[in-house]
This record gives C-alpha cells, sequence and structure tokens, in this order.
C-alpha cells in the first residue's frame, strides 16, 4: 500500500510539472528525445516529462551596449567607439539550435562590425554623416546575425573619443578657420566703406562695383 501511495503522488507531480505556463513574449522551443519537435506558446504548454524539454525563448526587443572599442580611421585617426544595438529574437527555433548563445553571439559580431565600419570611414565621415553609418551599421549586422533567428533593428553609434593631441589639432584648426573668416568679413566692410566714401566725393573717377568673389584671388593666402 505505501508503494502504491508513492506511484500516485509521483504520478501527480509528474502531472503537475508537465503544465507549463508561458507569458505572451515567450516562446518554448520543444525537444522530444533530443530531435527538435516545434515551437509552442504562449498560453498552457504540455510538456511530457523525461520524454520532452523545453527552452523557454524571450521574444521582447533586448538592449545591447557595445563597449568601446579602439579604431583607426581611414585617415589614420586613432579614435575610441561605443555604439548601442536594438535586436530581437523572430526564430526560436534557430536562436536555440544554430547558436549556442545568442546574446553574447550578437555582442561579438557587434563589435567586429563596429571597427570594419569606422574603420573604412574618415574622420570627418564619422562626425557628420552618423546617421549613413548607423545605417550601414544595422543592415551589416542584421545579415550577420540573420541565420541565428535574430532581426536587429537599430544601431547607434553613442560616443566617439579622440586623444587629446588630436582634440587640440581640431582646436587650432578651428580658430585658424574663424581668424581667417574675420578678416574676410573685415576686409568686405573696408571694401563696402571705401565705396560710400568714394559715392559721396566730387570726383571724376568711375567706380565699378565689383563682386568681392572676383578679388578675393588678389588677397593674401590668409584673407589678407
Amino acid at each position: 500500500m505505501p508503494f502504491l501511495a508513492a506511484v500516485v503522488i509521483l504520478l501527480v507531480i509528474l502531472l503537475f510539472s508537465a503544465f507549463n505556463v508561458l507569458n505572451e513574449y515567450e516562446r518554448a522551443v520543444v525537444f522530444t528525445l533530443g530531435r527538435f519537435t516545434g515551437i509552442k506558446g504562449p498560453g498552457l504548454v504540455l510538456i511530457w516529462p523525461v520524454i520532452q524539454r523545453m527552452r523557454r525563448v524571450d521574444l521582447r526587443v533586448i538592449v545591447l551596449n557595445v563597449p568601446k572599442q579602439d579604431v583607426i580611421t581611414r585617415d589614420n585617426v586613432s579614435v575610441k567607439v561605443n555604439a548601442v544595438v536594438y535586436f530581437r529574437i523572430v526564430d526560436p527555433g534557430k536562436a536555440i539550435i544554430q547558436v549556442a548563445n545568442a546574446f553574447d553571439a550578437t555582442s561579438q559580431v557587434a563589435q567586429t562590425t563596429l571597427r570594419s565600419v569606422v574603420g573604412q570611414h574618415e574622420m570627418d565621415d564619422l562626425l557628420a554623416q552618423r546617421d549613413k553609418l548607423n545605417v550601414d551599421l544595422q543592415r551589416i549586422l542584421d545579415q550577420s546575425t540573420e541565420n541565428w533567428g535574430i532581426k536587429v533593428s537599430t544601431v547607434e553609434i553613442k560616443d566617439v573619443d579622440l586623444d587629446e593631441s588630436m582634440i587640440r589639432a581640431m582646436a587650432k584648426q578651428a580658430e585658424a578657420e574663424r581668424t581667417r573668416r574675420a578678416k574676410i568679413i573685415h576686409a568686405e566692410g573696408r571694401y563696402l566703406q571705401t565705396l560710400a566714401d568714394i559715392s559721396h566725393e566730387r570726383t571724376q573717377i568711375i567706380v565699378f562695383p565689383l563682386p568681392l568673389d572676383l578679388i578675393k584671388p588678389f588677397f593674401g593666402p590668409r584673407g589678407e
């Protein structure tokens, strides 16, 4: 009698363990005797003990932060770049069968793709055409992870860090550009003032105003 009671209790436990509840955003990848036999869920899912097992897969969007990568751009500028990747699993079967860890695999591919794409562009492109680089990164990364049942929806470059020497060089370049423009504006002011002075004098000189762009080539190399 005690043996029969133990058997009944064991059967009840196995019966209750056979029922699993999956949330709306979850799916169950089911294996029967080691072979993939389908995807179930959401809701109440029956998994036969001993002969079947299941792996839960979350279908929600996952946010992956790509750590800073040391990259040398096409014009030989050393930078540190990081990014954020938004992806989700669209094929639970592939995500379990084709790759051991979908998150880690996507992270590694994202790092190598970021270094590769940034290294093919110049520094000015990285600063001025970031949206285009984001689109290129998303397209390449999406193609690379397609066989894993993953859909990459968005990739965004977050920070671009330069060496201190490069920051100082860019600051000097910007200052030189501001100085050049200031000299040109000053020359334009003198040009217009001279025309105004001549127009108020009684003189036989005939003045032909010319666009300043035509006489800029006669200025010095620094706009003087």
